[in-house]
Order: C-alpha cells, then structure tokens, then sequence
C-alpha cells in the first residue's frame, strides 16, 4: 500500500516512515502543502496521512483541494483537545482522525480501518450478496461499482460515507446504534463525546438532499442511533 505523508515535521515523518514501512507500507512524505496536494492528486497512492498544521496553508484547505478533484482516503492528524479541528475536518471530508500525540499501533489500525472499506483496500472478498446493488426508493447504491444514484444525480461519496450508506441501507427502517455504525465502518467502538459518527451523517443528508415530502433520509433516535428512513409510496 503507498501511503502519502503531509506533515511539516521532519522527525514526525522519519519515524512514521520506518514504524509504516516495518507494517508493510510504502511510505512517502513531503513537508509542503502545495507538493501534498499535487501528489496526492497523481493517484500514485491509495491513501493519505494529513496534518492540521502546515507553513503554507493550513491541513482543511489542502484537504478542500484534494476533495474537489478525488476521493483518496485521507486521515487527518490534529492537536491534543482540539475538537473543533476534527469535526471540521470530517465535515470537509476526512475519513478519519487521529488526535497528537498518539500511539503508533492505533495510527496503524486506523489506517487498515480506512483501506478495508476503500475500493483498493485489501478486506476480505465480500460475498455475492454484499455485492449487489441496493435500490431504497430514487437512491442506488452499488458496492461493486462503488457509485451511488439519488434520482437522477451521481452523489460523490468518501469511502467512509459510503461505508455508512451502505450499512444504513441494507437494513433501511431499521434504527442502528451509533456505537454499532462505529464498529462498522470506523472499525472501533463509539468513545464519550465522539462526533465522528454524527458528522458523517450530516455530510450524507446534505450530499443526498432532502427525501419525498421534504422529510429526513436519515432520522436521528434520541438515545438509539440512526435510520435510513422507509419512503412511502405515493398515497400512502
């Protein structure tokens, strides 16, 4: 797996490189904010490691840049307690985090999280009815393909959206737990005061609109989790 650094710190970077590299990654890293985004624009690699802070310009505009071109997997590093810098960076299109200082076997799990639920990511086969492509109402989802339709439009997904689409589709109506959603496609149980589950969430029913009637594709349960809502038939 290549995996591409963004990080002004030297010795940050020399060290993730030889702990990735003994984990069976093919690292590359580089200190500058312009050359990150042309790199991770090359498709040369299946996923990328981003850090808040940068010289030239800060982690969320560089991760702005490569959203409005591709969909590589991006984990974001952020400062100690800074909260408000994860949850911005999942609502531009992180598909994950990881506070500083951290351990470095975490830095590896996570990243195996994000690739297992990538389309070049090295998980399991899926079984025949994993995938088939899932039609709830005007949205289609296509795990094979890796596309997914809301009526007439080709919604642009991260991995991680997808991921969570996905398993709030095949059991639409149905409420699932935020601590199950996190299992699922974070690959770890739901922490106190975690939003990350929740800002995905948000990200989805902006990019997929309001459903039939201008009601909420997915509904919040207070106290339960999340579902994909059932639409009615018309004149139902």
């Amino acid at each position: 797996m290549r995996l591409l650094i963004i990080d002004d710190d030297r010795e940050l970077c020399e060290l993730l490189a030889d702990y990735l590299g003994s984990a069976g990654f093919e690292v590359e890293a580089t200190r500058q904010a312009e050359d990150g985004v042309r790199r991770a624009l090359s498709g040369r690699y299946e996923m990328a490691i981003l850090d808040v802070m940068l010289p030239e310009m800060d982690g969320f505009e560089v991760l702005r840049r490569i959203r409005a071109h591709s969909d590589l997997p991006i984990l974001m590093l952020t400062a100690r307690g800074e909260d408000i810098d994860r949850i911005v960076g999942l609502e531009v299109g992180a598909d994950d985090y990881l506070p500083k200082p951290f351990n470095p076997r975490e830095l590896v799990a996570r990243l195996r999280a994000v690739l297992r639920r990538t389309p070049t990511g090295r998980g399991q086969r899926a079984a025949p009815d994993e995938r088939a492509a899932i039609c709830v109402g005007d949205v289609e989802l296509d795990p094979s393909a890796r596309f997914v339709r809301c009526g007439q439009r080709e919604i642009a997904l991260t991995a991680t959206e997808f991921a969570l689409l996905e398993k709030l589709l095949r059991v639409a109506g149905a409420v699932v737990s935020r601590d199950d959603l996190s299992k699922s496609v974070l690959g770890r149980s739901c922490a106190p005061y975690d939003r990350s589950i929740d800002v995905h969430v948000s990200n989805l029913r902006r990019k997929l609109g309001a459903g039939r009637g201008g009601g909420e594709r997915i509904q919040s349960i207070r106290g339960a989790g999340y579902v994909y809502v059932m639409p009615r038939e018309p004149g139902a």
